[in-house]
């Protein structure tokens, strides 16, 4: 995982959970990260956004892989 990937991600997050996520392991912030990436890749309703908005894109893949996290 690049570092890219994972500033990526914090950047995408909203003010509160990025300090969250900043609290916690880095190995931890990787996998999430990385979930994030994929969630970027898979879904196609987000590939649409991207085109209109990728900061809109990335913060909606970032608050599900979220999401998914809290259950």
């Amino acid at each position: 995982m690049t570092t890219d990937s994972l500033a990526r991600f914090l950047a995408a997050l909203d003010p509160e959970h990025r300090e969250a996520i900043g609290t916690r392991p880095r190995q931890e912030q990787e996998r999430l990260a990385a979930a994030w990436e994929r969630e970027l890749e898979a879904d196609d309703e987000l590939d649409t956004l991207d085109e209109l908005s990728p900061p809109a894109a990335e913060a909606e893949a970032a608050r599900r892989v979220l999401d998914r996290e809290t259950g």
